[in-house]
């Protein structure tokens, strides 16, 4: 799985039989492509799993022209999240997948979901799909209006502030360590 951290969009995923450097260097290259990405500013952060060191994958991104990070402590937060989320999806299937293509159909089907329907709460509550391409700032500006107007209107239901709809320009892969 590939995941964009600006937008939290999942750009590739793919279910493979087994887990290799191979199928890691086809799947970034397939993300490249699909996304039209130009050569600069890729960074790719892993789980420092074995096909993420392998000679393949290390080659295919030296290829493309994709920086890999060195992964430190949380630095697989953002992949290990999303298949947090994939796995306690409501439909996931109780007992397995019955065969491999099942278990890409469901994969998927997920991708589609999360990426067109599921409202982030990193995010403010917009999909990656609307992140990803530009229309979460008039989104969350649009709420910050009907919030603004229902306050004024009926005040008495409001007892704080009103949610934050600011847009978020800057992502980090560690906040916590940023804020320091």
């Amino acid at each position: 799985m590939i995941v964009d951290i600006y937008s939290r969009k999942i750009i590739a995923a793919e279910v493979f039989t087994s887990e290799s450097g191979k199928h890691a260097a086809e799947l970034l290259q397939r993300a490249v492509w699909n996304e039209k990405c130009s050569s600069s500013n890729l960074v790719l952060h892993s789980d420092n799993g074995g096909p993420m060191r392998s000679y393949t994958l290390l080659a295919k991104m030296y290829a493309l022209g994709v920086l890999v990070l060195i992964p430190g402590q949380g630095s697989a937060m953002i992949i290990h999240t999303r298949i947090r989320t994939l796995k306690y999806c409501p439909w996931w299937p109780e007992n397995g997948f019955r065969t491999i293509d099942d278990a890409r159909a469901w994969v998927n089907r997920f991708v589609s979901w999360y990426n067109l329907e599921h409202k982030h709460s990193g995010i403010k509550y917009v999909t990656p799909a609307e992140r990803y391409q530009g229309n979460d700032m008039k989104i969350l500006a649009a709420r910050q209006s009907v919030y603004q107007q229902a306050r004024e209107q009926h005040p008495e239901r409001w007892s704080k502030h009103l949610r934050n709809w600011d847009y978020i320009s800057e992502v980090y892969l560690n906040p916590e360590k940023e804020a320091a």
